[in-house]
């Protein structure tokens, strides 16, 4: 974030990364949406981006390269958001992303870390992106539930941070690579507080569960996992399956929300008559310089 006056500073973030899909358009979509949620997750409007593209174009068709292009566009016009130019490389492997600019008033950033003691969080969009695209790879499942999550990963967070501008929020993030209690973890780290979570509200893409108990596990969540390891406390009574799912890394997931108690449940229920039909309350920040996260 630059400061450039007094009522006004710029956000400005990049993300990229290779295909999550076999659709080129949505790869593109899920890859726009995921580079803009950055500037959402701050309070920000995103206002212009700029492609970053890698493609083997000596080896694959130009037309994979133009329907990447085509979704990425296309998401940016659902945000509003003008695409003023990019970048483009030959490479062995497909990357996509988004170097994304975005405005806001200094006095109306989020940043991650100004938890409150009394806080509750809620989140809006449910995990398991990375274990059913595990799955996925293993053909397991159903057409259904994979355009499913793939619609899921493509929406915008922008409903969910116009909504949450109108209440006393403290603090947030977006979910992604490290899963939520990586994300959780890093709102932690420095706050001088520490957060509980109910791992039963926290709400799970139909199915997740099922393959997390098969062992559908990407990598990045076991990775997740040892990193933080030291800051979590899982309850005895928590699944290992659970466990697995809260470090599931994520793409494109939802805002990570730390509001007032006397705001939570008006802007939970905010949120749902808004259309982000699977925000919940999901835990809250507690009084403990620890700066632990318990899961019961």
């Amino acid at each position: 974030m630059y400061r450039i006056s007094e009522n006004l500073a710029l956000i400005q973030t990049v993300d990229f990364f290779t295909p999550i899909v076999d659709d080129p358009y949505r790869f593109g979509q899920i890859a726009a949406a995921n580079a803009l949620s950055d500037v959402y997750a701050m309070g920000g409007t995103p206002k212009t981006a700029m492609n970053l593209v890698a493609f083997p174009a000596s080896t694959m068709d130009l037309s994979i390269l133009r329907k990447i292009i085509e979704g990425g566009a296309d998401k940016l016009q659902e945000a509003e958001v003008v695409l003023i130019g990019g970048h483009t490389i030959e490479d062995k492997e497909i990357k996509y992303g988004l170097s994304v600019t975005g405005v806001v008033h200094p006095d109306r950033v989020l940043a991650k870390k100004n938890l409150r003691p009394g806080d509750r969080l809620i989140l809006t969009k449910p995990i398991g992106t990375g274990v059913i695209n595990t799955a996925v790879k293993a053909d397991m499942v159903s057409a259904h539930l994979a355009e499913e999550v793939s619609l899921l990963m493509a929406a915008l967070n922008r409903d969910g941070a116009r909504i949450m501008a109108d209440f006393d929020v403290s603090a947030c993030t977006d979910v992604t690579g490290f899963g939520l209690l990586g994300h959780l973890a890093e709102m932690v780290s420095g706050s001088g507080c520490s957060a509980r979570i109910n791992s039963a509200r926290v709400p799970v893409i139909p199915g997740a569960e099922e393959f997390a108990a098969m062992g559908l596990i990407p990598a990045g969540a076991y990775n997740n996992w040892e990193f933080r390891k030291q800051m979590v406390i899982f309850d005895q009574a928590v699944p290992r399956m659970v466990k697995d799912l809260l470090f599931d890394p994520q793409t494109s997931g939802g805002l990570l929300i730390s509001v007032c108690d006397s705001h939570c449940q008006d802007l939970a229920a905010a949120l749902k008559g808004g259309g982000v039909a699977s925000a919940d309350v999901i835990g809250e920040i507690v009084d403990n310089r620890q700066e632990i996260i318990s899961v019961v």
